[in-house]
């Protein structure tokens, strides 16, 4: 036994690269930043992958404030933590999440919704409560696309919609949001699984996600909606928009059958974020839902889903089309541009 107190370091500022955004579409630029310590119940993290999301492509297109650095998609290793945390240490592997649980607010306690009325959206920094502690034995660099577009569209089909089995579905958007939302329907036995997209290439690859049948929007002949309700005998189960697009929602409520179609939106819109629909497409027992996440609690779910990833249950492998060092950074953004990629990786120089 000792009287002699050994007191731990404290977290200092420290330097890393970072590729940041000065301006709506420009290159991103390699900076020197300061990261600062962590402070009361904040964590900091050493990133290991980040895939870019849509969502982040969007805001570096628009007039977002600037400047910015993206990848919330992200996996690493937690290297400090602040005042407080006594859930993580240094060491722990961790996915971030854009939206957090604080476990103790009204919507967290609910058992109804996942969205925290404390943790709210996105944060300046990594709050404690937007970090997911996960298995040291799952594979980082693949498991990131769990922090949002994978989760989201599993999520979609199974929280929000509660997809039953023979049922027919419609997925408008074939990126990896909406082939997500096809794998999730696949799995619950969807007899139909429908994908609509402006890209035909797009057609033959989502086969592999569950998509039985593809439906280009741009055939002049026929509105896309009135398409679906004939070779669907009166309109789909379920319809998802994961676009991004208020007007594609109308079509998406449009495309669903009466007395029970449900149509959920998960895109986030550019532009125009006001929905217009006619009150009898919900007078005829149609339903419109959002869904945030795909209704996953982040600290109370995810780890089941990087288990089932783990037990080879979901698919996240075969969403990842370009893997790219972190200093080809600005490839990544235009290979999305281009529309020739779902996911890609972005690795940090380890």
């Amino acid at each position: 036994m000792s009287n002699i107190n050994i007191i731990a370091p404290r977290p200092h500022v420290i330097t890393c690269k970072a590729a940041v955004a000065w301006g709506a579409g420009e290159p991103l630029v390699m900076e020197q930043v300061e990261v600062s310590p962590p402070q009361a119940m904040e964590i900091r993290i050493q990133v290991v992958s980040t895939s870019l999301c849509r969502s982040d492509f969007t805001a570096w297109q628009s007039h977002a404030i600037f400047p910015r650095i993206f990848g919330h998609e992200a996996s690493g290793i937690v290297e400090s933590v602040g005042q407080g945390v006594t859930e993580f240490k240094e060491g722990d592997h961790v996915l971030t999440v854009f939206t957090g649980e604080c476990m103790q607010c009204r919507q967290c306690t609910s058992g109804k919704s996942n969205i925290c009325e404390v943790l709210g959206l996105e944060r300046r920094v990594v709050h404690s409560g937007c970090a997911v502690k996960v298995s040291p034995l799952a594979p980082l660099e693949k498991i990131c696309l769990l922090s949002c577009g994978v989760a989201a569209g599993l999520g979609a089909a199974w929280n929000v919609a509660d997809i039953c089995k023979g049922s027919t579905v419609v997925i408008f958007g074939l990126g990896t949001v909406g082939l997500s939302v096809a794998q999730g329907a696949k799995l619950r036995g969807a007899s139909r699984i429908i994908g609509v997209d402006t890209n035909p290439e797009k057609g033959e690859n989502a086969k592999a996600f569950g998509i039985t049948e593809f439906l280009d929007p741009n055939d002049p002949n026929e509105p896309i909606q009135q398409v679906i309700k004939r070779i669907t005998g009166g309109g789909a189960d379920y319809s998802f928009e994961c676009i991004g697009d208020t007007g594609m929602i109308t079509t998406a409520l449009q495309s669903c059958c009466d007395g029970w179609g449900l149509t959920v939106t998960l895109g986030v819109p550019k532009e125009k974020p006001e929905v217009t629909a006619h009150y009898g497409l919900f007078l005829t027992g149609r339903t419109l839902k959002g869904s945030l996440f795909g209704g996953w609690k982040p600290k109370s779910d995810l780890p089941s889903l990087v288990e089932k990833y783990m037990k080879k249950e979901i698919q996240i492998d075969e969403f990842i089309t370009h893997n790219i060092p972190f200093e080809d950074i600005n490839k990544a953004f235009n290979l999305m541009r281009e529309g020739r990629c779902l996911r890609c990786v972005i690795h940090m120089p380890k």
